[in-house]
């Protein structure tokens, strides 16, 4: 009976437990399943600010991305610390998914109807996390000061968001800003040497993410053509085609295995958790907003080929593409502590290129942005030639 009774009670321990994940670099088959949602949050970011198309209407968007990115970002170190298909981690990772989803159905009316209901499933989301991130610290002490420092954090910004469902007009937009700031500010202030996570697979997860907002915009093309095909929207799904290849060149040919190899190559601890909050939750943030905006910009550019684009949607196009850029200067020079010049030139014009662009044919604009992005990745490539070889191929360089 003894031995039965420390049976089932092992059984118990081992369904309510987390498995470790070690040092397997994979990312899971539910990783990739859990990320499927967040394409519908993309999608739904992206429709906002289409049926808005104001300045107004992009900060709601751009909020809303940035809420749920950061309820993302938790679940990309989660999982870098716990297997998500082992133990009760699954089932708690599909509960997570459900309400993720829901926040996904809300985000049209995040600021208007549906805000309560928002906040209430977004409050479920993190509170998941944190609830795996406690069963995952049981034996590491200061994973769990670490994991407590950030519920303080995750319950004032989702007390936050309540209280905006209860507001509307500018002390709402006010209200869901001082969430974000104060929820992704929390970790800041704790000990990052208390986190746990496996480089490889962190660096992976982020550069997944990127492929789905770039998927975003592939799908933006498609939404923005309707149903009828003619000439113009032939030349603007290819124009569009080309940008987002840009978009990918420009972060996926050196600046994906560059910053994965640093890394890994990070001393395990502060510098390396440092280097992961910064690099990756902060700054993957801008890009995929930046890629948000720029799929934002084709869709109304191929819904009105031949039509005059206004200035909001012209500063999607082209700032979403700055906004991108930048992100990547911010990412080198925070690795590499290098100022990369022609990405930040290059930016820096695409901004003040926006209000020329005001009124001109839509595409107009989006042809300069395919061949500017396209100039940059050949001048790119012919001068940094070697070193592009050395980091893309480094068996050879050995």
């Amino acid at each position: 009976m003894v031995a039965m009774s420390t049976t089932a009670s092992e059984g118990r321990a081992s369904r309510f437990s987390a498995v470790l994940r070690g040092d397997e670099e994979r990312v899971t088959p539910l990783e990739l399943f859990f990320d499927l949602v967040f394409v519908l949050a993309i999608t739904q970011c992206t429709a906002l600010m289409a049926a808005t198309p104001t300045w107004e209407g992009l900060a709601q968007g751009l909020l809303v991305l940035g809420v749920l990115w950061w309820s993302w970002v938790g679940y990309a170190w989660l999982t870098s610390v716990v297997d998500p298909e082992e133990g009760s981690v699954r089932l708690v990772m599909f509960l997570a998914m459900a309400a993720f989803l829901i926040c996904a159905l809300c985000v049209p009316e995040a600021f208007g109807s549906e805000a309560l209901l928002f906040a209430l499933a977004y409050g479920v989301v993190r509170v998941a996390h944190i609830l795996l991130f406690l069963l995952a610290s049981r034996d590491d002490p200061g994973l769990r000061r670490a994991t407590l420092g950030l519920a303080i954090s995750t319950a004032i910004g989702v007390g936050i968001l309540l209280l905006a469902s209860a507001a509307d007009g500018a002390l709402q937009g006010g209200l869901w800003a001082l969430a974000l700031a104060l929820d992704m500010g929390g970790p800041l202030l704790i000990d990052p040497a208390g986190w746990r996570l496996v480089p490889g697979h962190f660096a992976e997860r982020h550069g997944l993410i990127v492929i789905i907002a770039l998927g975003e915009s592939i799908v933006a093309i498609g939404t923005g053509a309707g149903l009828h095909v003619d000439a113009g929207i032939v030349l603007a799904a290819v124009l569009g085609v080309a940008v987002a290849a840009a978009l990918w060149w420009l972060y996926f040919d050196v600046v994906a295995p560059v910053s994965t190899s640093r890394l890994i190559a990070a001393a395990a601890g502060s510098e390396r958790n440092r280097m992961a909050r910064d690099s990756f939750s902060f700054l993957h943030l801008p890009m995929v907003a930046g890629i948000v905006l720029v799929a934002l910009g084709m869709k109304k550019t191929l819904a009105h080929v031949g039509d005059p684009l206004q200035l909001v949607p012209a500063f999607a196009l082209l700032g979403g593409a700055a906004i991108y850029l930048l992100a990547h200067v911010a990412f080198r020079l925070r690795n590499v502590r290098t100022l990369n010049r022609r990405r930040l030139g290059l930016a820096l014009v695409l901004l003040a290129l926006v209000p020329l662009f005001d009124g001109v044919a839509a595409i107009v604009p989006l042809a300069f942005l395919a061949a500017a992005l396209s100039a940059l990745i050949a001048y790119e490539t012919t001068i940094y030639g070697e070193a592009r070889q050395r980091v893309r191929h480094p068996e050879r360089a050995a």
